[in-house]
């Protein structure tokens, strides 16, 4: 497990409750690092600790579209078949 230093200031500074901020953080975090191709969307959406269906969710509110390859697609296709 890697830990990430945030300075106290800054982390006292986030306008979230106590409670919520490391989820928070990690949420951004994942969300940022896969909108820029960084993280897949399973490794992305285990950073962010969410489900699948929740974490898209979350990609849909921010308006960051689903990396989907035709590969992707081509065996999405064979399955439902």
């Amino acid at each position: 497990m890697a830990t990430i230093e945030i300075d106290e200031e800054v982390y006292e500074a986030l306008r979230l409750p106590e409670h919520e901020r490391s989820q928070a953080m990690k949420e951004e975090l994942a969300v940022s690092l896969y909108a820029r191709d960084v993280l897949s969307f399973g490794k992305a959406r285990a950073l962010a600790e969410l489900s699948t269906r929740e974490f898209q969710a979350l990609l849909g509110e921010r308006e960051i579209p689903r990396h989907y390859t035709e590969t992707e697609l081509a065996e999405d296709l064979d399955y439902a078949e």
